[in-house]
């Protein structure tokens, strides 16, 4: 079953998911709120899931427009593609990176389709844990499909009515129930139609989603936004208002948000939220199921100093995700926290390369030493993961270039062993560095003193506070305990 998955071709290393965003317009209709800049702004605050694809479409209730393209979201959105083309009083986008589905203008979101009751957009974070079956079971029933997307997938099984049968016309909450209990993860969805918005997360809650809201004049509502993390409330205006919860259908329109309906876990399925949009998917300044992200990693920073203490002079990270656990680590251990790397910040993310060379030729780029900051020092190095291990070895041999008299590096997360199914593209299993060379030979291997990871049950008591709430968690990729039943 891994075995099948495993002969992807391995080009990208640990990636996050898809970003997705919408936004409803309050009150009457036509709305004086700018609903696609509201959405562009929202997708910028969402860049770092995704950076792919970007694609809006927006609705005054009835005509759909669209606009979707390859790059970041400022190279895909104008200005006047958002003042002219993109008019409508309620809308999604999203920010897209592939996982199941290849980097292609025919793979992005938000799709659109026909429906006998009217157009239907879809935007999905996420994987669908049995989407080979369900394909299967789409392309049996005579529909077409012109992606490899798991979303279009979700479209067409959302345009066939429930099993129930719909006496009183389109019933959408039910729809969406119907696909929600033939795949129970991994997805957050926000689905268009008419004048409504819903949206919907897995009932094992892996991928995150949340609601916000635009207040007006007087303490009223100028509208509402959904969003897979907070972060970008702050640069809209909006608050935030709580997270959906996991099996649950929320309604959106004009006037207000509902609960449309709940779908159960499966039996003896427990809450399964990705672990690793704690350690490195999400931004520092989101909000996850009550906490801020960036103090969650300062706790795992103070769990790996209390684990895996290190004798050093400094302590420094890895910018820019492991700065928040490098400085737990510091407070931890004793040692100042310094800044030992400057980051260019016009080179993109390393892993977003198309190859290992151009990977390496990317790191090699990326990073300059604060020299005076690491002459004759011993350095504790925080890092948020490591996975291949190909970002880390240039750096520590940039480090002692630049006069380190140690080098000691301290991971804030377990080593990642296994692949991901539910929305995360990690390389193949003997990709990963944590199989591929013995603990014993690691340290060696990257040109370190030593290299300590944070347990997995010191994660779980940094995330949760127990260390025993591995069942509120998806630690699949770590531990190989998957939280649903894989299909292909």
């Amino acid at each position: 079953m891994a075995t099948a998955r495993d002969d992807n071709d391995g080009s990208s290393g640990l990636r996050e998911a898809c970003g997705v965003f919408a936004c409803v317009a309050a009150g009457a209709w036509p709305t004086h709120l700018d609903i696609a800049h509201v959405i562009y702004l929202g997708l910028v605050g969402l860049q770092h899931r995704g950076q792919e694809s970007a694609g809006i479409v927006t609705s005054d209730g009835e005509c759909f427009r669209s606009h979707r393209g390859m790059g970041l979201v400022n190279q895909v959105f104008t200005e006047e593609t958002l003042q002219v083309k993109l008019k409508g009083n309620l809308g999604v986008g999203h920010t897209r990176y592939s996982t199941a589905g290849g980097s292609e203008i025919g793979n992005c979101q938000p799709f659109v389709v026909h429906t006998a009751h009217g157009l239907l957009a879809v935007a999905h974070n996420g994987e669908l844990i049995n989407g080979g079956a369900l394909r299967r079971q789409i392309l049996a029933r005579g529909v077409g499909l012109s992606s490899s997307s798991d979303s279009e997938l979700i479209t067409q099984m959302l345009a066939w009515p429930p099993p129930g049968g719909e006496p009183d016309g389109a019933d959408w909450a039910a729809r969406i129930t119907h696909l929600m209990r033939q795949t129970p993860c991994a997805y957050s969805l926000v689905i268009m139609h008419g004048s409504a918005l819903y949206a919907a997360r897995d009932p094992l809650g892996n991928r995150p989603l949340c609601i916000g809201r635009l207040p007006g004049d007087d303490d009223g509502d100028e509208g509402w936004v959904v969003s897979s993390e907070s972060c970008p409330f702050q640069s809209i205006g909006a608050r935030y208002v709580r997270d959906v919860e996991p099996g649950e259908i929320v309604r959106v329109c004009a006037r207000g948000v509902t609960t449309a309906a709940t779908v159960a876990r499966p039996p003896a399925a427990t809450p399964a939220l990705c672990i690793f949009e704690y350690v490195y998917f999400a931004r520092a300044d989101s909000l996850l199921a009550g906490q801020m992200v960036h103090t969650v990693r300062q706790r795992c920073g103070r769990q790996l100093a209390l684990e895996s203490p290190a004798d050093v002079d400094v302590v420094a990270a890895v910018p820019e995700s492991a700065t928040a656990a490098a400085l737990g680590f510091a407070a931890a251990c004793g040692a100042p926290y310094v800044e030992v790397l400057t980051k260019n910040r016009y080179v993109g993310r390393s892993f977003i390369q198309p190859s290992t060379r151009a990977r390496a030729r990317a790191v090699a780029t990326k990073f300059g030493a604060l020299t005076d900051n690491l002459a004759g020092r011993r350095v504790a190095l925080v890092d948020d993961s490591i996975v291949r291990g190909t970002t880390i070895a240039p750096i520590v041999r940039l480090l002692r270039d630049a006069g380190a008299a140690a080098v000691h590096i301290r991971v804030a997360s377990p080593p990642v062993r296994h692949p991901c199914y539910m929305g995360i593209n990690i390389p193949t299993t003997h990709e990963l560095i944590a199989n591929r060379v013995e603990s014993g030979r690691l340290a060696a291997h990257l040109g370190a003193d030593s290299v300590a990871y944070l347990s997995v049950g010191g994660l779980l008591a940094a995330v949760s506070g127990r260390e025993d709430a591995a069942d509120g968690y998806c630690t699949a990729c770590l531990t190989g305990h998957y939280p649903a039943k894989l299909e292909w």
